[in-house]
């Protein structure tokens, strides 16, 4: 009988010459859930690019957890050793030292602020992939501590600024601790390597050099962070406080989601926006479906009086038009997936949409579709259909059969 029932939906909905008016209005209410199920696809890859991009990039330059003095400006002491108790602790992955200080190159064309990070490269190609994304140089020189000028790696967009190119010396302005106060110092480097990390502000700012030519340019030391990275980044927030416990109380911890935790919720806000914007338009798809089922109701009332004479029952009637909703929402759904995948993959592969990277840290929108997003829209597709039907399938119930053939 379910056979019987989709076979009069399907002629149903299939074109008549008399009944050309509904089949115009079936066509749109097809193309409307594809055109709404296309646009949340889009949206969403857009969304899911976004975040996924920005993340990544973030990561790769940035870690999981930094350790870091509880009292602003002090130094962490004895580093050595507390490296050696955090890489002890339980799903760490990862420990680099580090110490960051501003500083301000002095190149050919101009003079930029930039934040020096002072690393132990094997320590850092670790944690992350930053010095792994070298566009020419090597990492030798900021390896040899015998090296004069000791060597600085730039980033892409800090090193055309400045107008530096590898082998190129470069003298940079940084703050040198004294016992009375702070004084500025020159130092000079040699630039050994340029990176492009995909992260505009990072390649626009950050320079690394080895931490011994990092302390003896601040005459410090000590390092001021500690990096690390876990094994889940998802868990670093429970992670967090164990390595806190072992660093001591000197000593606290920030994740990446809290430095991090303006740009990640507004990252979630969009795509909650996002979903209930496009989904505005299934909603019209759905107008459209419950229009064209209220009228083929009132086009039908001769056929479903006839049915029911001959022992239809109204189980089956109301399917019939349960039926067509169902219909008219799996084709419009297949349509908008197809082309809203195909379109994502094209506008991804091609870079279709470019951007300026000084204000969104990226040369192009990135597209990210993801399968499991796909079943989730085709069945809120599906179900804002069905709901469409249940008025006009209720209502092709009431039809009296002796009163619509009484005078055929």
């Amino acid at each position: 009988m379910k056979t019987f029932e989709l076979f009069i939906a399907g002629r149903y909905l299939r074109a008549r010459r008399k009944e050309a008016v509904i089949s115009v209005i079936t066509a749109i209410s097809v193309l409307g859930v594809a055109a709404g199920v296309m646009a949340l696809v889009i949206a969403l890859a857009v969304t899911n690019g976004f975040s996924h991009t920005l993340q990544g990039n973030l990561l790769g330059a940035m870690a999981h957890i930094n350790v870091i003095p509880r009292q602003p400006g002090d130094g962490i002491e004895n580093w050595p050793e507390l490296v050696a108790r955090i890489r002890k602790v339980p799903h760490v992955v990862a420990v680099s030292p580090a110490l960051y200080s501003p500083t301000l190159l002095q190149g050919p064309i101009q003079s930029k602020g930039a934040i020096i990070k002072g690393v132990d490269v094997d320590s850092e190609l670790a944690l992350n992939g930053t010095l792994r994304r070298l566009k020419a140089g090597s990492l030798d020189r900021l390896r040899d501590p015998n090296a004069s000028p000791p060597g600085i790696i730039l980033g892409s967009r800090l090193a055309e600024d400045v107008g530096m190119r590898v082998n190129d010396n470069i003298d940079i302005l940084a703050d040198e601790m004294l016992p009375v106060g702070v004084r500025p110092v020159k130092r000079r480097f040699k630039v050994s390597g340029i990176f492009e990390s995909g992260f505009y502000e990072i390649d626009d700012a950050w320079a690394y050099v080895s931490i011994a030519a990092a302390q003896k340019a601040l005459s410090v030391d000590q390092i001021n962070q500690i990096e690390l990275n876990v094994d889940d980044l998802n868990r670093a927030a429970q992670i967090a406080p164990e390595v806190e416990k072992v660093a001591g109380p000197r000593y606290t911890t920030t994740t990446w989601m809290e430095r991090n935790k303006q740009i990640l919720g507004a990252l979630r806000m969009e795509r909650l926006v996002t979903i209930i914007v496009i989904s505005l338009i299934e909603l019209v798809a759905a107008l459209n479906i419950f229009i064209t089922l209220v009228m083929m109701v009132i086009e039908k009332y001769r056929d479903i009086a006839v049915l029911m004479s001959m022992g239809a029952r109204i189980g089956q009637i109301r399917r019939i038009f349960i039926l067509q909703g169902v219909l008219i929402g799996l084709v419009g759904s297949a349509i908008g997936l197809v082309v809203g995948y195909t379109v994502c993959y094209l506008a991804g592969r091609n870079h279709w949409i470019p951007l300026d990277e000084a204000v969104y840290s990226m040369s192009f929108v990135p597209f990210d579709p993801r399968p499991l997003d796909a079943i989730w829209i085709a069945g809120l597709a599906v179900l804002v259909s069905f709901l469409a039907t249940l008025y006009p399938a209720w209502n092709a119930t009431k039809i009296a059969p002796a009163e619509v053939l009484r005078y055929e």
